[in-house]
């Protein structure tokens, strides 16, 4: 599965972003897609995901009300927006595809990883 990330910058304390996942060769809609980061000397933390069973999303606490996950079936994307972004959020973030249909939003429930896009929040 063949699938880029893109969408990532700096950007000031309360500012937004959108991060897209773009696959090809395949449809992404037939897989959960989870959006993941990792910070300096931390483990991949699972930051959103959505089900391609019933597209039910996943969010963790700390970013809860702040950012969206969704598909866009007929470009075969699926994004992260978001918003009111804080310096805590700054990480290297990335897609990840995974086979199983029912995988919950954990690291090594995914199969198949991105190279990862850069967010830094800084003033």
């Amino acid at each position: 599965l063949q699938f880029a990330e893109s969408g990532g910058g700096s950007v000031q304390p309360g500012g937004s972003l959108r991060l897209s996942c773009a696959g090809s060769g395949f449809r992404m809609d037939y897989y959960p897609v989870g959006w993941f980061r990792q910070a300096p000397g931390k483990e991949h933390e699972g930051v959103s995901c959505v089900s391609s069973l019933d597209n039910s999303t996943y969010y963790a606490d700390s970013v809860k009300g702040r950012f969206t996950i969704s598909r866009n079936n007929a470009k075969n994307i699926v994004y992260l927006q978001m918003n009111s972004l804080k310096p805590e959020d700054t990480a290297v973030y990335f897609c990840a595809v995974a086979e199983h249909p029912a995988a919950e939003c954990f690291p090594n429930e995914y199969d198949y990883w991105g190279q990862g896009t850069q967010v830094t929040v800084s003033s």
